[in-house]
């Protein structure tokens, strides 16, 4: 491995913080991935590396697991994941046309990189999030009931170097590294920014109270 001993220092730390968390250590593999692309930037082969000999692996396993999810990237990621959901609802609501328009002005496709670093795109097949239809994700914050205009000044600000907004959740979009580090498990006292649940993912909610609706069965 080609980490500097400052470097393998804090992710040693940072793994027997994780693995303790589980009784078995392999269990710890997801967040461990996590980690390692907190600091490359994506599961590397040194990460990939430090995975194994932490949890007792080989590294054909720890890599099985990093090419199923798509979370995890095989080769550096922009600073800023950006996914337009183009499933049914979001397609016929837009989300094909603002694919469109994000691709030519990012002038890259799928699960490609600016030049600059600055945005990785990638054509979505679902944000679970069919209520504010049609959505966008940055390092999956969610941005919603978006519009061509919307999503091309969204790509425009953060080609900018600007600061991004999410509908709901943190009050700015934090770089892919720093979100990494959190899925890792890793706090970064953020998590009571943002509102509670919208009026769309409410209204079935209030429809089943109206009408006395509950889960028992007959």
């Amino acid at each position: 491995m080609t980490y500097d001993s400052a470097t393998l220092e804090q992710l040693a730390k940072d793994a027997d913080d994780i693995v303790s968390r589980y009784p078995v250590p392999r269990s710890a593999l997801l967040p461990m991935l996590h980690l390692v692309q907190s600091v490359d930037g994506y599961v590397s082969p040194d990460g990939i590396a430090f995975c194994a000999k932490r949890l007792d692996l080989t590294s054909a396993e720890v890599s099985a697991v990093a090419t199923f999810y798509t979370q995890y990237k095989r080769r550096p990621n922009g600073e800023y994941q950006v996914g337009v959901c183009t499933n049914t609802l979001c397609a016929v609501m837009g989300g094909d046309e603002i694919w469109r328009r994000v691709s030519e002005r990012a002038g890259v496709g799928h699960d490609e990189t600016t030049a600059d670093g600055k945005i990785t795109l990638e054509r979505l097949e679902c944000n679970a999030a069919c209520d504010y239809a049609p959505v966008m994700m940055v390092n999956w914050e969610f941005f919603d009931n978006m519009t061509p205009e919307s999503a091309l000044q969204l790509v425009d600000d953060i080609l900018d170097g600007k600061d991004v907004h999410p509908t709901r959740g943190a009050d700015t979009v934090a770089d892919f590294k720093s979100v990494s580090r959190v899925l890792a498990g890793f706090e970064d006292g953020r998590a009571d920014e943002g509102g509670l649940a919208g009026e769309p993912t409410l209204a079935g909610l209030k429809v089943a109270k109206e009408r006395g609706w509950t889960g028992e069965s007959k």
